[in-house]
């Protein structure tokens, strides 16, 4: 009965041998119960999710067996790749809009590991032996459910990480084999693809303890010379972010007017470009405030890939200052472009 919390991943430099591995989705993770016409979807954190995808509670109801509890992830593809932007635009408080981007923007349910079925609960199951049954659970599945495709051929595993990025999927997952289920436990491993990039750093955020950074706003310049909020920087020590204000003062601004982001309060400004976020669903109440900075510092930090090529889908992490870089030089031109790869070739 739910909740029921998912099984996590801890992340390693390279992919390990002799493991059953598996793409690195990139969705909201949620675990599916279905007991007859009853069905419920529940997120990493245990919130209910079943709301917001009516077709897939449909899709759930035909394609899965009567009574079972499924472990997989929440994606949506256009043009051959995952949309994680588009997911998100799903979490919306009116049914009305709901109902209209379920037909606009319907989603798809990716399974990878099968928790119970009929009377029995496998948490307790091998990996191996939880596979085999899912495969059999879901044979002859059709979307928009889907079973993981699964490997245990480490080359097969390298393969899927070079070429699945290109669909919007973000690493692979490495599970043991005689691995149990085990709940919120870092139990599995992650291997995900990380980059550098030169940055402009254009503001910061203060820290919720007190006057001190609490992450650092990332800029790039477009072909047009616009300089783009493409995220942020956030992973400091409490020592650093100290040190952070008094580096950064002498770039500090007393006013955002001359700012490239002096607009980012204003809803419409958003539309023409990737300012600093304005106040959403998302952030609620949240204080999104930030401290202009003269943008003239650069930063060189790691990310794991982009979303929709346009920002960092995950934290950057801040690795070390610039000096011998110009501001104007941290273009977009400097960013991997991985190779295209059809989402439904994966998918089938």
């Amino acid at each position: 009965m739910p909740p029921v919390k998912p099984m996590l991943a801890k992340p390693v430099a390279r992919i390990p041998p002799g493991m059953q591995y598996e793409a690195k989705w990139d969705g909201f993770r949620a675990i599916v119960f279905r007991d007859g016409a009853e069905v419920a979807f529940g997120s990493r954190t245990g919130k209910p999710l079943t709301r917001y995808f009516p077709e897939l509670v449909e899709a759930v109801r035909e394609r899965v067996p009567e009574r079972c509890v499924l472990d997989g992830e929440i994606v949506i593809a256009r043009d051959g790749r995952l949309d994680f932007d588009a997911l998100t635009e799903r979490i919306h408080p009116a049914a009305s809009r709901v109902n209209t981007l379920a037909e606009r923007t319907p989603a798809s349910f990716v399974a990878f590991d099968l928790l119970a079925l009929a009377d029995d609960s496998l948490l307790d199951v091998p990996l191996t032996d939880r596979r085999a049954l899912l495969e059999r659970a879901l044979s002859g599945v059709t979307a928009p459910v889907h079973l993981a495709p699964a490997t245990t051929d480490r080359e097969v595993a390298g393969e899927w990480f070079e070429q699945y990025e290109g669909a919007g999927l973000d690493g692979v997952i490495a599970k043991p084999l005689t691995l149990p289920y085990r709940q919120d436990q870092r139990a599995m491993y992650k291997i995900k693809h990380e980059r550098t990039a030169d940055v402009v750093v254009a503001g910061y955020r203060l820290h919720k303890s007190g006057p001190v950074v609490g992450s650092l706003l990332l800029g790039l310049y477009d072909t047009g010379g616009t300089l783009q909020h493409v995220g942020v920087s956030a992973a400091f020590p409490m020592k650093r972010r100290a040190e952070l204000v008094e580096e950064l003062e002498p770039l500090r601004m007393t006013d955002v007017g001359g700012h490239p982001w002096a607009a980012w309060s204003e809803a419409e400004a958003h539309e023409a470009a990737r300012l600093p976020g304005a106040p959403s669903r998302w952030s609620g109440k949240k204080d999104l405030s930030w401290v202009p900075l003269r943008p003239e510092r650069v930063a060189e930090v790691t990310y794991d890939h982009m979303e929709n090529g346009t920002r960092f889908r995950h934290t950057a992490r801040f690795r070390r200052w610039r000096p011998d870089r110009t501001a104007e030089s941290c273009t977009y031109a400097q960013l991997e472009e991985p190779v295209r790869y059809d989402l439904r070739r994966i998918l089938g």
